[in-house]
């Protein structure tokens, strides 16, 4: 039996994914720095409890983190573990997200439900805003209908014929090693995932010691973090905004793609933006910047 010294809690929604993404910290933690002993907190966030409406009518992202902030506030945890996507883009100066996790499977996956295992569903459940509007390009066909939970809630809902079929997260699905229910793929390319989607961020206090995560950062999926939510900041996007943006890093340089809705237009247009990995926050601005400018000129 090894001999415990510090002590680390790490807070997290009680969601199976959640759960998994605080051990693979977790255990990532303990693996690099044996002399720590690394516990899980679990905690049912308001975000997690509101199923019955849209995240835009009942408070946005927050409500997800708003409980495992108050208890890094109030020092319960020393950690919190989040999906990077599930984060508002504002976060609390005094808890930062200290690291950024090696990114897992960007894309997003087609889950049919029984009596729909191929073609064009009839109706599509997803309360995504940034789903559904490229959906709505990919299936002008299919009707949609809202539907929230995690991973487990989504698709048993599916298979109680709520819809025809749903989307998720390729990462999420892979962590819990649901890849069987896939029914279709989408690439980043004809589906743009949400920013931070695939990474996890983890946060804690500001001016706390925190060398012990080195373990877990990796500066690539940090500059596609910063470019991504850089994007999304510049255009004031949140849970109720239809923005997309994936970034993609290789030799030092950094590609970006986005998505801006313009509601004016009830129409939405991509770009693309490119340049050294250093500048990656400005690039997120910067095509923010352009793909507004167009749309203003679009109006002359």
């Amino acid at each position: 039996m090894r001999n415990m010294g510090k002590v680390i809690r790490i807070g997290s929604r009680d969601s199976k994914l959640a759960v998994w993404q605080a051990e693979y910290v977790k255990h990532m933690i303990e693996q690099a720095h044996p002399e720590i002993q690394v516990e899980i907190i679990t905690m049912k966030t308001t975000g997690d409890k509101i199923l019955d409406r849209s995240l835009d009518k009942v408070g946005g992202k927050g409500l997800f983190v708003k409980e495992l902030d108050l208890a890094l506030l109030e020092k319960r945890t020393d950690l919190s573990v989040h999906s990077l996507k599930d984060m508002p883009m504002e976060v609390p100066e005094d808890l930062p997200i200290l690291a950024y996790t090696k990114r897992e499977d960007p894309r997003d996956a087609m889950i049919f439900g029984k009596g729909c295992a191929e073609g064009v569903p009839k109706t599509i459940g997803s309360s995504s805003p940034r789903r559904r509007v490229q959906l709505e390009k990919l299936f002008p066909e299919s009707e949609f209908t809202g539907i929230r939970g995690n991973v487990q809630t989504r698709i048993k809902k599916l298979n109680e014929g709520l819809c025809d079929a749903t989307v998720l997260a390729m990462a999420g699905l892979k962590r819990l090693d649901m890849t069987g229910v896939v029914g279709r793929i989408f690439e980043t390319e004809e589906m743009i995932p949400a920013a931070g989607q695939g990474i996890l961020g983890v946060q804690g206090r500001k001016g706390e010691e925190y060398d012990y995560l080195n373990c877990l950062r990796d500066s690539d999926s940090e500059a596609a973090a910063l470019a991504e939510r850089g994007f999304v900041k510049a255009l004031e996007g949140g849970c109720s905004s239809p923005i997309a943006a994936f970034a993609k890093v290789s030799e030092g340089k950094l590609f970006l793609r986005g998505l801006y809705y313009n509601e004016a237009a009830g129409d939405y247009i991509t770009g693309e933006k490119g340049g050294d990995v250093s500048e990656a926050e400005r690039l997120g601005i910067l095509l923010a910047e352009e793909l507004k400018e167009q749309f203003r000129l679009r109006k002359k």
